[in-house]
């Protein structure tokens, strides 16, 4: 791998550490420090996430037109902007309003980051993306087994380590991004009229795709807001729930340079990797469903990280590979903008139905949106081998 690619990881695991300090314990934060309800803290976390939304579109479009060092700056400086006023006014209505400016900054860094490092290893595939996201799990895993204990002992000292740790993101990108170019990938065997039919299919594919992964993402959130606040009705600590996390971090780090191995073997359509996963969230979401103790959400974490590992890196793959030269940036804000969406929708719609209903009646809604994303998934590549398939024809 490339130095510059492993400087975007490192900087990619720094920033996960940080930020995994704060966004397993927002809802328990505002349910039951700040004393407002779930469909409330599912409110502040949808315009958290709509900000984020902004942010990676943003951030996408800032990467195509000034590059990833600047656009990446942009985000830290935003973010440690907010952070440095949660540190000091976390009360309400301030938590929100700086909780909106951190989804804004931080939305800015990740598309920048995964189209920096597709670019700067293009002949790495899916292993360059592989390599970013077991990074940003070591950092979640760190940061998540670090947050319980401090947030045990003060919640304000959260607030705190986050800072400091955007500040240590903010010297590695000074000084390790700044040299850092990348080219666009070339695209060439096609004429004009050609390579416009070719991008649009290529952009009806990645709406697809996306929403298949928005899809995926709304069941996710549910296990930081709607799920957290439910462990701890059944007094389960904040020690213990973010040990959750940090099993979901480790098992990633450890796990996932076996799984690629497995699947470069076994299962070389990202396709079909993608859809393999979302069955695996539907089983862990069953279990879930089940559990009345820790023991009960300690296998449907396990599940559901395995699930991860097959849909998580392959979705911003694909995008990277349908992206035409100058768009790369684009097309990982889009891919970002949903996953947030996801987790913008999520714990408003989670906070409304347990709200109204029961815990089991999220967990039957969640399964079945899984089974729509499998649907997604399983079409949104159509319209490009109808496409092939007329030109090969073309050629005959």
């Amino acid at each position: 791998m490339p130095r510059a690619l492993w400087l975007l990881i490192f900087g990619m695991a720094v920033n996960t550490i940080g930020s995994s300090f704060l966004w397993p314990l927002n809802t328990i934060y505002i349910h039951n420090h700040l004393g407002k309800s779930l469909s409330v803290a599912g409110f502040v976390l949808m315009l958290n996430s709509g900000a984020n939304v902004i942010g990676n579109l943003a951030g996408g479009h800032l990467f195509d037109k000034m590059g990833g060092y600047k656009t990446i700056l942009s985000g830290i400086l935003i973010s440690l902007f907010s952070l440095f006023g949660l540190t000091f006014w976390h009360g309400w209505p301030q938590y929100v309003i700086f909780l909106i400016i951190a989804g804004f900054g931080t939305g800015i860094i990740f598309p920048a980051m995964y189209a920096m490092a597709g670019s700067v290893w293009k002949e790495g595939g899916r292993k360059t993306f592989n390599t970013l996201y077991v990074a940003s799990n070591l950092g979640v895993a760190i940061g998540t087994a670090s947050a319980g204990v401090v947030a045990d002992y003060s919640f304000q000292l959260i607030f705190l380590a986050n800072t400091l740790m955007y500040l240590i993101f903010l010297v590695i990108a000074i000084f390790g991004y700044r040299g850092i170019t990348v080219d666009s990938v070339q695209q060439k065997g096609l004429d004009p009229l050609g390579q416009q039919a070719k991008n649009h299919a290529n952009y009806h594919a990645l709406l697809i795709l996306s929403m298949g992964y928005l899809l995926c993402w709304i069941p996710y959130s549910q296990w930081s807001t709607t799920v957290a606040s439910y462990t701890q009705e059944i007094n389960i600590s904040l020690t213990r729930y973010s040990l959750l996390w940090t099993i979901n971090g480790a098992l990633i780090v450890l796990g996932q340079p076996l799984l690629n191995g497995v699947l470069k073997r076994f299962i070389k359509s990202l396709k079909l990797q993608i859809i393999i996963g979302i069955g695996i969230f539907i089983i862990s979401f069953f279990v879930l469903g089940q559990a009345v103790s820790f023991k009960g959400f300690f296998v449907a974490m396990i599940i559901l990280t395995i699930g991860e590992m097959f849909v998580w890196p392959a979705v911003p793959t694909i995008a990277f590979d349908l992206a035409p030269k100058g768009r790369e940036g684009f097309y990982q804000g889009i891919i970002n903008s949903t996953a947030t969406g996801g987790r913008m929708i999520g714990p408003l719609l989670g906070g409304v139905i347990v709200d109204l209903f029961s815990m089991r009646a999220l967990f039957m809604m969640l399964i079945g949106l899984f089974l729509i994303a499998i649907a997604a998934t399983v079409v949104y590549d159509r319209k490009l081998k109808t496409m092939v398939t007329n030109t090969i024809h073309e050629q005959m």
